[in-house]
């Protein structure tokens, strides 16, 4: 009898050592499946560091506790944060005081160069100009036209654009980019 109830121990010990041991498996398993995801197709983080300052402001935390935002059945937002800590939000509510932040949150310097490098690049294109590299602290570059240098343009602190024709040159301000090109003598080419 004692033989019997020895068996049985060993027989559950057995089974829940394997029981144990497969979860494990199975939970190395998985969490080698996701590694694996994640190096052939990773995660883009859906969120700018801007979208993180502007949740941030309007729920009075760290932008960098912030991990991600979702919106489920088209009424609720919910913010998630690294801590692992969620916040729901009426979605008509967030809307309106995101568009609040937004008009008054200053661009960051990184934000301002994004967006003078489109309207530079998107200029270019328009004119049939090429530039050379940008200096991002004063944001201004060189213009060439043919590979012939045709001038400078530049973005100041008073947030207008400026342009001349040689390096120490007298600079001319306005408030485009179109208007600071044709300031030097370059015209929009026109359709054959």
């Amino acid at each position: 009898m004692n033989h019997f109830t020895y068996s049985t121990q060993a027989s559950r010990s057995f089974h829940y050592n394997t029981v144990d041991e497969q979860d494990l498996a199975q939970a190395e398993l998985a969490q080698y499946i996701n590694q694996q995801a994640q190096t052939v197709a990773p995660t883009t983080d859906p969120l700018t560091s801007r979208d993180r300052r502007i949740i941030a402001e309007i729920i009075e935390v760290e932008a960098d506790s912030i991990r991600t935002l979702w919106i489920e059945a088209g009424i609720t937002v919910w913010v998630q944060f690294f801590d692992g800590g969620r916040l729901p939000f009426d979605r008509n509510w967030f809307h309106t005081r995101v568009q609040q932040v937004k008009a008054t949150l200053p661009e960051t310097p990184r934000e301002r160069n994004d967006r003078l490098s489109e309207e530079l690049e998107a200029a270019c294109q328009k004119y049939g100009l090429t530039h050379g590299e940008i200096d991002w602290l004063s944001f201004s570059t060189t213009l060439y036209f043919n590979n012939r240098r045709v001038g400078f343009v530049g973005y100041n602190r008073a947030d207008q654009w400026y342009s001349r024709q040689r390096p120490l040159g007298q600079s001319r301000t306005t408030d485009s980019i179109d208007e600071a090109i044709a300031l030097l003598g370059i015209s929009q080419p026109v359709a054959a």
